[in-house]
């Protein structure tokens, strides 16, 4: 037990009594709180660490207030750490750090973390972190290239073992939504295009964190997010933005989004997180899922009977300025309201928790105006403390920081993150080289010998002469080996840049620049396939092309040499043309006219 914990009472806070059952603790806890200290609940928002595991001051940058300012001034108890430490160690000794400043508190209500992913290759802070200190894995749809669910659960497994290590306790993933608009920007973190395969591997996720059937002080919380389904967007723009805020279904394929949620729901997932997006032209009211109460009480709470968190995607109540540049709340179809209407209408809709907010003083004015009951607090504050109640947080809040070094990262998980990095490569197409180069004589490219002259590039050279010769030009080599981004447009302000969008064609200086290389050597061309990039004029000039979702060097040279198989299958269609994009309907999967490649296609070698 933490420092208050231990010098508590039973009489003075029978609530610690682990004796007792967990809603009789809640009960017990609530009537003890005043309503300030209850409002602090119904807020999570971003919160930075200091140096090397002290608590942080103010963060000019993000505009977040100091640590102590949160916990003590703010009464705030939920939290999403922002940012890559260099160390589990660290993290850890600035979770417990927090955990004191929380215990010194009048009742002690310990915090809880969240995260957003952080086991891939990928940094967005508005949607994933860079691995750092912890095992590297692909990301979702990558995860969805294996087509391998006991892995998925596995991963899900080791990502538990790993953030309980530092004091993560809520995932705020698994994303089911289904990518069934080829330009949408969240697809990376998606299972791909698949309803049923989404299902299937967002419940094994879900396993994976919430271990098992065992959920409690061993497991990390999952919040399945973006119900009902954040797919569909308008022109595949995103929500974070106002020219994405619309949701479309010209295919009437509103309950196809469901199926992944319901898949969730069975697995027994703990939260949910509604997306921005507001749906158009549905039996449903044309504002954002997180102010819909047609969706959050009428589909969600009655009709999937869901009892547990509903806490909003981030930002739905203020304005706020990102990297120094102003957005607005995403208050998408209820812009006109004041943040306070806006804040009214959430909790009607059904929502306990307001994500990427932190101004209990409002919620405080609705109170005190009459306009939310104590009671309507009551039952959103029963929720979120029964989950730090199930998490065993009043048991023992705080990790072992030096455990935590050997437990994250481990070489264990390492490898077994490297091995599924192998496993979801995906092979799209390889070419027969007539030529009288004696390692690629009349075969196929791939696999190619060790040993052979490679000159690559978006590889490390001392990575890649682990495989062969390096060497300095195309007409020198054996074998290239070029690493692209798949493409995406160049927006306004830094925040937008995160969010790859618009078209899905190569500049022309790139294929210029694929073809050139490929008219010297054999060519293989390995593209990061965070949406589905129109590959027909790599594939033409390439004499191989490969797709990836997040794999190391050298993860790919394995599978290019044959010392691992290729094993990766698409979760998506590629399609042929942007005509065949724009014509598609959004919410309609596999739905652009004769697609270059369709789900579940891939190579072997």
């Amino acid at each position: 037990m933490g420092p208050a914990s231990a010098e508590a009472s039973a009489e003075s806070r029978p609530w610690l009594d682990a004796n007792l059952p967990v809603d009789e603790r809640v009960e017990l806890l609530l009537a003890a709180m005043t309503v300030e200290e209850k409002a602090g609940l119904f807020f999570q928002t971003m919160i930075t660490m200091g140096e090397d595991g002290e608590l942080a001051e103010a963060d000019p940058v993000f505009g977040l207030p100091s640590n102590r300012e949160y916990v003590v001034e703010k009464g705030m108890t939920h939290f999403n750490l922002l940012g890559v430490a260099p160390t589990a160690g660290a993290i850890a000794r600035w979770h417990n750090k927090l955990q004191e400043l929380a215990a010194s508190t009048r009742l002690g209500i310990p915090v809880t973390i969240s995260t957003d992913p952080r086991h891939s290759f990928t940094e967005n802070p508005g949607a994933a972190m860079l691995a750092g200190p912890f095992s590297q894995w692909p990301d979702a749809l990558g995860l969805a290239a294996t087509r391998d669910a006991a892995l998925v659960e596995r991963f899900g497994d080791i990502a538990r073992q790993e953030y309980t290590a530092v004091g993560i306790r809520v995932a705020l993933h698994p994303q089911v939504d289904l990518a069934t608009e080829p330009r949408w920007a969240r697809a990376l973190q998606t299972f791909g295009e698949d309803a049923e395969l989404s299902g299937e591997l967002g419940a094994a996720y879900i396993r994976g964190f919430q271990n098992g059937e065992s959920f409690g002080p061993g497991a990390v919380s999952a919040m399945v997010k973006h119900f009902p389904g954040g797919g569909p967007q308008k022109d595949g723009e995103d929500p974070h933005f106002a020219y994405g805020r619309e949701q479309v279904y010209p295919g009437g394929q509103f309950e196809l989004h469901l199926k992944p949620f319901e898949a969730a729901f069975e697995a027994g997932v703990r939260q949910v997180m509604p997306y921005y997006g507001m749906p158009v032209g549905t039996e449903y009211e044309e504002v954002g899922f997180g102010f819909n109460k047609s969706v959050l009480t009428g589909l969600l709470r009655e009709r999937y009977g869901f009892d547990g968190i509903v806490c909003t995607d981030w930002g739905l109540v203020n304005d706020a300025a990102i990297f120094g540049q102003p957005f607005p709340a995403r208050a998408w179809g209820v812009e006109h309201l004041t943040p306070a209407e806006r804040m009214e209408k959430i909790l009607d809709a059904g929502a306990d928790q307001f994500g990427g907010e932190a101004c209990p003083e409002l919620l405080l004015e609705l109170v005190a105006d009459g306009r939310i009951g104590e009671e309507r607090l009551d039952v959103s504050a029963r929720r979120l403390l029964r989950e730090k109640f199930a998490l065993g947080l009043f048991e023992n809040p705080y990790v072992d920081a030096e455990a935590a070094d050997t437990i994250v990262g481990s070489a264990e998980f390492r490898a077994e993150g490297d091995a599924a990095q192998r496993a979801s490569i995906t092979v799209l197409s390889n070419r027969t080289v007539l030529s009288n180069r004696t390692v690629l004589s009349n075969r196929t490219v791939l696999p190619f010998a060790r040993g052979a002259k490679l000159y690559v590039e978006g590889i490390a050279p001392e990575i890649a002469a682990a495989y062969g010769e390096i060497v300095a030009s195309p007409a020198e080599a054996d074998v290239a080996i070029l690493r692209l981004q798949a493409p995406f447009e160049q927006r306004e302000t830094t925040f937008e840049n995160f969010f790859h969008a618009g078209s899905l064609e190569f500049p022309a200086d790139v294929l210029a620049r694929i073809a050139e290389i490929a008219a010297a050597v054999p060519t293989v061309v390995d593209v990061f396939l965070d949406r589905p990039a129109l590959l027909g004029p790599v594939v033409e000039t390439a004499h191989a092309v490969v797709g990836n979702w997040g794999a190391s060097g050298a993860a790919l040279l394995d599978v290019l040499s044959g010392a691992a198989p290729a094993q990766g299958k698409l979760p998506f269609d590629v399609p042929s043309s942007m005509a065949a994009v724009e014509a598609s309907r959004p919410d309609v999967p596999f739905d652009t006219a004769d697609p270059l490649f369709r789900f579940g296609h891939g190579l072997s070698l």
